[in-house]
């Protein structure tokens, strides 16, 4: 189990905080068991701490007109350099990359591109993408279906293992 400052009650904010991020501070004192107070003291520091990192609001791509999702492995020429660096920070700079990540495998990134149509694609991928000149190669896998995207992190890993909670529970039980 990763070391972690996050108590039960803690966790029970996090996992409230990722299913509805609108939640009052009182709601959300009643669903982990806390009176507002001590609530709204734990989600600050939970803040503070760098474990809630934003709120937002999610929207429907295809509401907004961003029906069109491309996923990108990109090859890129030298890795641990500048160059490089500047790759990284040109790509967080364009607003239809939504996600990129550093992966291992035949590709050095894979990028998640959101755009309205294959036109918008093709413009993105020439005009900028394809203009970046560290870029090598580049695959796309454009979405057909989306099944699955933006849940909530699965925090289960960070719960005592069963074996231990009933143990605590039972030397609990035992004192008077």
């Amino acid at each position: 189990m990763p070391k972690t400052d996050l108590d039960a009650i803690d966790r029970r904010i996090v996992s409230a905080l990722q299913a509805d991020g609108r939640l009052s501070n009182i709601d959300l004192a009643g669903r982990v068991g806390l009176s507002p107070s001590p609530c709204l003291r734990r989600v600050k520091r939970l803040e503070r701490d760098g474990y809630i990192e934003a709120y937002r609001a999610v929207l429907r791509r295809d509401r907004v007109g961003l029906g069109f999702s491309v996923f990108v492995g990109v090859k890129i020429d030298g890795h641990a350099n500048q160059r490089a660096l500047g790759f990284e920070k040109a790509i967080a700079a364009m607003p239809e990359v939504v996600a990129c990540h550093l992966v291992s495998g035949e590709a050095d990134y894979f990028l998640e591109i959101v755009v309205p149509d294959l036109d918008h694609y093709r413009r993105f991928l020439v005009d900028k993408l394809l203009d970046l000149p560290i870029v090598r190669e580049v695959r796309s896998n454009i979405a057909i279906q989306t099944v699955k995207a933006g849940a909530p992190l699965p925090l289960g890993h960070l719960e005592p293992p069963r074996e231990a909670r009933r143990s605590a529970s039972r030397s609990a039980a035992r004192r008077p």
